[in-house]
């Protein structure tokens, strides 16, 4: 006997629409890209009008004709773009080791180890999610400025190794999942905490791990103020500050700045697709007990 379709399941006509929906949906979101990409193909006569020229966004306006892809090779000559990519990518491949690895410590503690206090101790530690930091730059400033950091990586990189609340919390919830029955194997087997959490515990937490890891990289990636506010020595700028300081030593070069910036951005949206489906299923496995 044929069985009838499911009422719940969506009919092709619905995907579609749904579909076609999401689509609208993003044009506003996409078109900035696009135009940002168009320009960085543009020479100058195709990107500042002439007079009596409808300055209108159309179709016929977002191609470039014709391309100059001469654009990325005088972008990255004007600008050193390979010095502020290395300081870019040790930035965030120490941001991220050390937020992940200090966030996993601490989020394992506060949901396997039974101690007095631990909820009032995790509810603080969520709460100062929510102390603005701009209410901490000045002491924060006054600290490094003090140790002598002032003008190295490490203000960027130090505070990282202490744990984020928001990862403590993501892991938290991913470690209440784990079944207990996994760490009393261990123990029996006269694992101790730490090679229980080490050796059971955290590969397990892969998931949740991979998506504070791409949180904390596109943190990292596009932070300004750090950079703004502690380093002083062109050699060691990012690639955010970067691009801040060549548009106001060449602000007339529109395709040179646009060009850059889709340099800045491209490795971002590969980055996402590669990571999609981890970082899915890290936010979806989070959900903890109560």
């Amino acid at each position: 006997m044929k069985s009838s379709a499911s009422p719940l399941r969506p009919s092709r006509t619905q995907r579609i629409a749904a579909h076609a929906l999401l689509l609208a949906l993003c044009l506003p979101f996409i078109l900035p890209l696009v135009w940002m990409t168009s320009t960085s193909l543009k020479t100058d006569d195709q990107i500042y009008a002439r007079e009596g020229r409808d300055t209108a966004i159309s179709l016929t306006s977002l191609i470039p004709n014709p391309i100059k892809w001469s654009n990325y090779a005088e972008a990255v000559q004007t600008v050193p773009v390979g010095a502020y990519l290395r300081n870019t990518i040790f930035l965030c491949a120490a941001n991220v080791a050390g937020a992940v690895l200090a966030s996993a410590i601490v989020a394992y503690g506060f949901a396997r180890l039974r101690f007095r206090g631990r909820e009032v101790l995790f509810m603080l530690m969520i709460s100062t999610m929510a102390l603005p930091g701009q209410v901490t730059m000045i002491p924060v400033f006054a600290l490094f400025r003090a140790l002598g950091w002032y003008g190295t990586f490490l203000p960027l990189i130090v505070p990282a190794c202490f744990g984020n609340p928001f990862y403590i919390f993501l892991m938290r919830q991913f470690f209440r999942t784990i079944p207990e029955e996994l760490a009393e194997a261990a123990r029996i087997d006269g694992a101790s905490e730490w090679r229980i959490f080490w050796q059971v515990m955290l590969p397990l937490a892969k998931p949740a791990m991979a998506t504070c890891a791409l949180f904390q990289f596109l943190y990292t990636w596009n932070d300004f103020f750090g950079p703004l506010l502690y380093i002083n020595d062109p050699t060691k700028y990012t690639l955010a500050y970067g691009l801040q300081q060549f548009m106001s030593s060449y602000g007339g070069e529109w395709a040179q700045l646009m060009a850059g910036a889709c340099i800045f951005t491209v490795p971002v949206i590969v980055l996402f697709f590669l990571a999609q489906r981890t970082f899915i299923q890290g936010i979806a496995t989070t959900g903890g007990k109560a």
